[in-house]
């Protein structure tokens, strides 16, 4: 039972270690293309938008997350007026939640093996 509750306590922990991850990339690519008002905001809106794509795709299939986490990012980044292409809006979407899962992936499942759990 301890497992248990260690395991949904770090499930938790990491949950909120994607979205971290996810802002940050958010704000280094707004900072990177030239934003210089209301980073910290609007990567947060772009964050928020962009999880919420990888959270309703995970819950279709995992390849979901892949898909709609990238078309958020794209849609939400039309609305701040960046000036980049739709095709590299979406290439960058995708980047950005390829490497925020696969960084919390792998600490999560370093995380199960440190634990015992798997």
């Amino acid at each position: 039972m301890l497992y248990r509750i260690v395991t949904l306590i770090g499930a938790l922990v990491f949950v909120a270690a994607l979205f971290a991850l996810i802002w940050f990339f958010c704000k280094k690519f707004l900072e990177h293309h030239g934003v210089k008002d209301q980073v910290s905001d609007r990567a947060t809106v772009l964050a928020i938008w962009t999880f919420a794509g990888i959270a309703i795709g995970l819950l279709f299939a995992v390849v979901g997350a892949f898909v709609l986490g990238p078309w958020a990012f794209y849609r939400t980044l039309r609305g701040h007026d960046v000036s980049i292409s739709d095709g590299a809006a979406v290439w960058w979407g995708f980047g950005i939640v390829v490497l925020s899962l696969g960084l919390t992936g792998a600490s999560f499942l370093a995380f199960l093996m440190l634990v015992g759990a798997y």
